[in-house]
C-alpha cells in the first residue's frame, strides 16, 4: 500500500450580480456570490484538485474547462463526485480532506460543520476539517475582493 499527498488551490471573485447564491462546498452561504463559469464553489475546487494531482489525473480545468459550454453554471459538489469517481477507479482511497477558506466576509465559522459534512459525504466519507481564515486586511482576500481555498488529500492506493 502506498500514501499520497495533493495539494489543490482555487480562488473567485465576487459576482457583479447581486442574485447570484454563494455555495462552498454545496452548502449555500448567506452573502455575494463568486464570480465563475461553473456555481465557482472555491471549496469544491480546491479539493477536486486535491484528489486529483496524487491519483496522477489531470487538474479540474482539464477534465472540465470553462470553454466547455455544458458546464456552465454546473452544480461544482457533482463534478467533485465526478473527481472521486475518477481517482477511486484509479485505485486510490480518500483518507482525509483538510480545507482552509480564506474569506474577509462573510463570516464562514457558523457553517464550516455544514461544510465539512458535505464534502466528506461527496468523498465517500472520509474524514474532512474545514478552516476558515480572515485576510486582515490584507491583499486581495483582506480587502474583500474574494475568496480564496486552499485543501490538502491524503490518498491511499488499494
Amino acid at each position: 500500500m502506498s500514501t499520497r499527498v495533493g495539494l489543490g488551490y482555487d480562488v473567485h471573485p465576487f459576482a457583479d450580480d447581486p442574485t447570484r447564491p454563494l455555495v462552498m462546498g454545496g452548502v449555500t452561504v448567506e452573502g455575494p456570490g463568486l464570480a465563475g463559469h461553473s456555481d465557482a464553489d472555491v471549496v469544491a475546487h480546491a479539493v477536486a484538485d486535491a484528489l486529483l494531482g496524487p491519483a496522477g489525473l489531470p487538474d479540474l480545468g482539464t477534465l472540465f474547462p470553462a470553454s466547455d459550454e455544458q458546464h456552465r453554471g454546473a452544480s461544482s459538489m457533482r463534478l467533485l463526485a465526478d473527481v472521486v469517481a475518477r481517482v477511486v477507479a484509479a485505485g486510490w482511497s480518500i483518507v482525509n480532506v483538510d480545507v482552509v477558506v480564506a474569506a474577509e466576509r462573510p463570516a464562514l465559522a457558523p457553517h464550516v460543520d455544514a461544510i465539512a459534512a458535505s464534502v466528506s459525504t461527496t468523498v465517500g466519507g472520509a474524514f474532512v476539517s474545514v478552516k476558515p481564515k480572515r485576510g486582515e486586511g490584507i491583499g486581495t482576500i483582506g480587502r474583500g475582493e474574494g475568496i480564496a481555498c486552499w485543501a490538502v488529500a491524503l490518498l491511499e492506493s488499494h
